[in-house]
Formats: C-alpha cells, sequence, structure tokens
C-alpha cells in the first residue's frame, strides 16, 4: 500500500472539506431577523382557494410571464385537469398591479378589496368578468363582505351597512366615543377576533356593542407629532372597572334592533362563541363570568332578545377558557360540536339543541388544534391536533357517530389545512425540521396523495447551526419538557461556549415545534455562527400540553415557570461545553417578565439579560388575561406581591437592558419606566432603550436594528 500517497489523498480530502465549509454563508442581521418572511421564505404556492360547490383548487401560477390562476379539478373524473383563468379586465379607474387574493362568495362569483373598492369578479370560461360593487369610506374598518351580497363595516365607533340593493345605512349611532359597536370585545381574548356576525342567509346583522365609559382612560404618547399628543384608549387594568358587552340584532328590513338580554345582574361578564343557529331563528352565547370559572352557554331567540334556555353549564376551580364557536353539524340543524377542556385537553363533544350531550366525540391525552372541515357523506371532522406529539401538527379525520379517528396526511412534522366545501380534499402545507415546505392535495379518504411542490431549502448555502432535540424533566421531576438546544455549525466539545437561554413560558404561546427552521429562528442561528450556544424550552404554563399543564401556574405567575426553566439551566451547567459564568437570558412580553425575574429572583445565575416589553407588576395588566391566570389583586394579594418585580429591583446582579415600545397598548409602557424609576431610587444601574411609535412588537426593517442591540448587548458582557 502506498501510505504516501494515501495521507496525501486524505489531506487533499480534508483541505476541501474545509475550503466548502469556508464557502458556507454567515447569515446577515436582516436575513437572521426578516429573512424567513422574505428573500429566504421556502417557496410555496400563491393564491390558493377551493371554489365553493366544487372540487376545484385555484392557484397563482406564472404562465408566459406572467400570474396567471390555474385550476385543478381534484374529482375524481377529472383529476389533473388543468386550464388557464385569465386575469381579466378591471373596472376602469381601477389599478391593480397584481392578481389579487380572491375570497368567494358563492360558486361563480368572488371578490376582492382594492384600496377601498369592493370588486366582485363572475366566472365566465377561463376568465373572471369583474365589476365594481361599492365604494367603501377611507377610513372603514373591520370590514365584513358576507356570501349575501351585504357588507358591513364600521367608521370610529358606528356600525355601518350596505344591503343587497348597494342602499347605505347606518346601523348605530352612538355620539360617546367610549361606546364602539361592531368591534372585537374583550381585548381579542377569548377566541374573538370580530364584532359583526351575519345571520346565515344574510337577514339579520348581529353586532357586538361595548361600553368603556366605566372604564379608566390610558394615554399612549404619539411622538410624531409637535407637539407631542397623548391618545387616551380604554385599558381596564385588573381588579378594576372592565367594560359592559351586550349583543345586538339589527333587521335590515324593519330598521329595528334587539339586544339580547344576558344579564343585567353582572354587566361584565364575558359574552363569546357567538353562533347563529342554520334557521337564523336562535343565537347561541357562551356567558362566563368575570371570574372565568363558570361558564353558560344559553340559547337566545335572535328577533325578540329573549333567553329560550341554558343548554348547559361548565365549571372548574381555576378556569374555563373558551376560544371557539359553535360548529352545527352540516344537514343536523339540531347538532353542533362544542370545544371543551372539560377532561384536561381540548376536545370536541357533540350535542343537540336542547342541551343534551349526544357524545365525546374526541378524546386521549393530547389537544385539539383545529376543525378544518367536514365530510358530510360520511360525517366525518376533518381536524387537526398534537396527536402524534405536542411539537408536531397532523390532519385527521374522525366518525362522528362513532368516534373512529384516522389520520390523513402523511410525514412528519407542522402541517396546515384548508379543506373543500365537501370535505373531500384538502392542501396541505408542511415542513419540519429538514423539510422546507412541502404542499400536497389528499383526499380525506386516503386514495389521493398528490405533491405540488416540494420547496428546495433556501438555507443550503448557509453555514447552518447543529440543533439538537433534548427531553428534560420538569422541576416536579415527572413531566417531561421538550428543549433545543442550538451549537455553533463548528462546534468543539472541548471548548466552552457563552450561552443564552431565550424563552417566553407563557400561556396560549408554544415556541418549540418540529418545523423550518430546526432552530425555530435564524436570531439563534446567526448567535451560533458567532460563537453561542442557545437553549429554549416551553416549560410548564405554555400551551398545548392541556389544562394540568397550563394550569400549573394559576394564582403565581413566574413561579413554576421560573422552577422549569432553572431545571434546565442546571441541565446546561452539566455539559462541560457551557460556560456557567457567561450565560445570558433574554424574552419580550411574558417572556420579558420572566426575564426580568430570573435575574431578580434568582441573581447571580445570569451575567447579562435582555427583557423586552416586559410586565413589571400584574396589577397594571388587562382584566381578561391576569384575572383568568392570577384572580385579582384583592383575591391573590400574595400572588400579586410575589409576582410584582418593582420592589425587587435592589436583587440585580449583572446586567439588565430593558425594551419597550413608546405606543405599546398591551404592555403599557408604564411598566418598564416604573422600574426604571425603582432602579434610580434604589441607585441599581440598569439599561434601557425605546422605539418611539412601536407597540408591543417591534416589526419590520425597524426589528433588524432591535435584533442587532440585543446582539451587541450580549458580545458586550458575554464574549
Amino acid at each position: 500500500m502506498n501510505y504516501t500517497k494515501s495521507i496525501l489523498t486524505l489531506a487533499i480530502a480534508a483541505m476541501l472539506c474545509t475550503i466548502a465549509t469556508a464557502q458556507k454563508k454567515q447569515f446577515t442581521m436582516a436575513e437572521a431577523t426578516n429573512g424567513m418572511s422574505t428573500t429566504l421564505a421556502p417557496k410555496g404556492i400563491k393564491g390558493t382557494s377551493w371554489q365553493p360547490g366544487t372540487n376545484m383548487l385555484w392557484q397563482v401560477e406564472k404562465k408566459d410571464g406572467k400570474d396567471q390562476w390555474t385550476t385543478t379539478n381534484y374529482a375524481t373524473e377529472k383529476a389533473g385537469v388543468i386550464s388557464n383563468v385569465e386575469q381579466g379586465v378591471y373596472p376602469e379607474g381601477e389599478k391593480v398591479n397584481a392578481i389579487p387574493a380572491i375570497k368567494w362568495l358563492n360558486k361563480d362569483k368572488a371578490y376582492f378589496i382594492n384600496d377601498n373598492s369592493v370588486i366582485t369578479g363572475t366566472v365566465d370560461g377561463n376568465k373572471f368578468n369583474w365589476s365594481k360593487w361599492v365604494k367603501l369610506p377611507d377610513n372603514n374598518a373591520n370590514t365584513t363582505v358576507d356570501k349575501s351580497m351585504q357588507i358591513a363595516y364600521t367608521v370610529d365607533n358606528n356600525l355601518w351597512l350596505i344591503t343587497k340593493d348597494k342602499k347605505t345605512i347606518q346601523v348605530t349611532k352612538e355620539t360617546d366615543k367610549a361606546i364602539v359597536c361592531g368591534r372585537a370585545v374583550h381585548r381579542d381574548e377569548f377566541g374573538i377576533d370580530r364584532g359583526i356576525f351575519f345571520s346565515p342567509k344574510g337577514n339579520y346583522l348581529a353586532y357586538y356593542r361595548m361600553d368603556q365609559t366605566m372604564v379608566k382612560d390610558y394615554p399612549v404618547v404619539k411622538w410624531d407629532v409637535v407637539p407631542a399628543r397623548a391618545d387616551m384608549v380604554k385599558y381596564p387594568m385588573a381588579g378594576q372597572a372592565s367594560h359592559e358587552v351586550t349583543l345586538c340584532v339589527y333587521d335590515p328590513s324593519t330598521g329595528k334592533t334587539v339586544t339580547l338580554k344576558t344579564g343585567e345582574k353582572h354587566k361584565d361578564h364575558y359574552l363569546t362563541s357567538i353562533t347563529w343557529s342554520p334557521d337564523e331563528k336562535y343565537i347561541y352565547v357562551a356567558i362566563l363570568s368575570r371570574e372565568q370559572n363558570h361558564l353558560l352557554l344559553n340559547k337566545y331567540n335572535a328577533l325578540t332578545g329573549e333567553k329560550v334556555k341554558t343548554l348547559f353549564e361548565e365549571n372548574d376551580p381555576k378556569y374555563v377558557h373558551p376560544t371557539h364557536p359553535l360548529m352545527f353539524v352540516p344537514g343536523f340543524d339540531d347538532e353542533f360540536i362544542w370545544w371543551s377542556e372539560r377532561d384536561g385537553f381540548a376536545h370536541l363533544y357533540l350535542y343537540n339543541t336542547d342541551g343534551t350531550l349526544i357524545r365525546q366525540v374526541t378524546k386521549g391525552n393530547w389537544v385539539v388544534n383545529e376543525i378544518v372541515g367536514y365530510d358530510k357523506q360520511n360525517g366525518r371532522i376533518i381536524f387537526t391536533a398534537a396527536k402524534e406529539s405536542p411539537m408536531e401538527k397532523h390532519i385527521y379525520g374522525v366518525n362522528i357517530d362513532n368516534g373512529n379517528i384516522y389520520r390523513i396526511d402523511k410525514g412528519d412534522g407542522m402541517h396546515t389545512a384548508t379543506c373543500s366545501e365537501d370535505g373531500k380534499y384538502v392542501l396541505d402545507v408542511y415542513s419540519a425540521g429538514d423539510v422546507p415546505k412541502t404542499t400536497c392535495i389528499r383526499s380525506t379518504d386516503g386514495k389521493t396523495n398528490v405533491e405540488l411542490l416540494k420547496s428546495p431549502d433556501p438555507l443550503a448555502d448557509y453555514d447552518r447551526a447543529i440543533v439538537r432535540n433534548v427531553t428534560i424533566k420538569a422541576a416536579d421531576g415527572v413531566t417531561p419538557l421538550y428543549v433545543k438546544l442550538i451549537l455553533p455549525p463548528n462546534f468543539d466539545s472541548t471548548k466552552k461556549y457563552p450561552t443564552i437561554v431565550y424563552l417566553y413560558n407563557g400561556p396560549n404561546v408554544q415556541l418549540l415545534h418540529n418545523s423550518f427552521p430546526a432552530s425555530g429562528n435564524l436570531w439563534y442561528e446567526y448567535m451560533a455562527q458567532h460563537g453561542y450556544i442557545i437553549f429554549t424550552m416551553d416549560g410548564r404554563g405554555s400551551w398545548n400540553r392541556g389544562m394540568a399543564f397550563e394550569q400549573a401556574t394559576f394564582r403565581h405567575l413566574g413561579d413554576v415557570e421560573m422552577d422549569d426553566q432553572l431545571k434546565g439551566v442546571d441541565y446546561l451547567k452539566k455539559l462541560k461545553y457551557v460556560d456557567a459564568n457567561r450565560m445570558g437570558v433574554h424574552g419580550w412580553s411574558f417572556g420579558g417578565f420572566m426575564t426580568t425575574s430570573l435575574m431578580l429572583k434568582h441573581p447571580g445565575i445570569f451575567k447579562a439579560a435582555v427583557a423586552g416589553g416586559p410586565v413589571m407588576d400584574w396589577s397594571m395588566y388587562e382584566v381578561m388575561y391576569t384575572e383568568r391566570y392570577m384572580d385579582t389583586p384583592e383575591g391573590n394579594p400574595s400572588g400579586y406581591k410575589n409576582s410584582c418585580l418593582l420592589d425587587k429591583v435592589k436583587n440585580l446582579q449583572g446586567k439588565l437592558m430593558l425594551i419597550h415600545g413608546t405606543s405599546d397598548d398591551v404592555v403599557v409602557w408604564q411598566h418598564s419606566i416604573d422600574f426604571i424609576k425603582k432602579s434610580v431610587d434604589e441607585g441599581v444601574q440598569v439599561d434601557y432603550f425605546v422605539y418611539p411609535g412601536h407597540e408591543h412588537n417591534v416589526r419590520g426593517k425597524d426589528r433588524i436594528h432591535l435584533m442587532q442591540k440585543i446582539t451587541n448587548y450580549f458580545d458586550d458582557y458575554l464574549k
């Protein structure tokens, strides 16, 4: 054997490998911050929608150098048939720069909004015939277009309606700006994302009316005018007077409005899960007590406002958290699906309209995530769930009569589904740690699986971090917690690296998934490229693990969460390549609260920390969220005192930077301002930075500045 030649060959191979590695790119801060939604976004299919009454999928494709709609009919007899649908000619005076995202009104008619013009299109062969429907006022908001060819919208605090014959009606005439109509209420908690509810046939219009006159004003300062201006918003804080909400029903044929009689005794209760009956005679409302531990599902006469009956009640010693409307079973006007966490996990229950429980449809130690469709022919609900693992989401069908569940999708990862109207097909878009994005059509009977697009890896040319998925035990010694450990691309286990813990760990949020990129965040990888280890974990209190997991933090936010995160720190300290003397922690919002809590309640563990938009005193946070997890300050004084960080400033060791948006109306600016004042009073040095004009999150190009500032801070004190 020629050893000299062999050694030379190995040396050349090693050199080539080194050169290849050296040629891999480093992320810029712009790419690390916004790249996954811009220049580094995996390829997907644009403008997809299912045409009602068909199995026709519409999408936008480039044909002959320009974008056009194409359609594919996935019905068995026409599988794979593709035809071009021309863009068409838009109404005179309407400048449309790109093919718009359309929404369907019925099988043959769609619409889009161009500036303030509502444009409708009728399918005619292989083209759309477009016409201008109406022109909306410049200051319209909450615009809702109904399939009945009516439009409702708000201007300031009042609700307006454009009828089928294009007549414009002012539905409400509130003169007090503190009374608002047609907008989402309860600060968008309880799954509420709108305030306008057309009846199924469009004959009536239900809407929220929110009286905020009893809620204290709170100033949000605008700095882009001279002199600066304080805009007053209504911000009900924990334990204070909350707003009062009612649900009204307007009849366009008579011009009359009735108010549902939801109760005068406790006006500050919460109204959610608003659902019309298919025959338009009734409205169902879930009424949740101010304490959030008692729910009534009530049925009301839509024409008189009278309560018909309470169908059932739900109670929980901690809290009930309704977030979904009813889903009436297609073809059965007297049966509906109700979401409940009564058995410890979010599942589906079949009821009749008398309030009788027919059966629990889904069951198990896992969470249903969404209902995406219904296969009427086979009586199956199509839904997504964390059934395989809390780290993944898959598509399933369940027989509504016997509860038999089967999986529809294929492939690991996070799947999102858009279902055809008849429930026979789903558009499945998914990713996993090593799968950037794959788009498929799947029939819900499992017979058809068509891959439409598999995205190439947009990060293939970059020097990627090493991602290790780890499971550790929570502080209770039993509950498994999922961890991502992100290591430098050129990781050397004999070296010691500065390490940053990134966290949120609050309710309704889950950071970790089996999705692309495997790290979960390109900023983590940017930091790894620059010699850091990143550790991130969802501890108890976070979402998608069931009620016991979430409610472990009840009445003492921050304690159990810190216990779990400190178990993560213990794990890190056992790794010989982690430099325990150069550890940092960073989080935003609830994560900012956690970051500051760790620095003050467990000083000396972290050398440097950055807390963004942090809650410093839960008594200054909004009623709905805070009282759900903490009760009121009066009812839980010790919990509020323990979680308050303003009286613990003197405990600080190490470097702490606070960051806040000056227009934050979620975690109001006063939280960090009060903390700075306490720091001055105590003689404690704290670093501080604000983003003028930004709300709770710093977005757009300014986010690059934010992430560079955070990076610089860790470089200054951990490198």
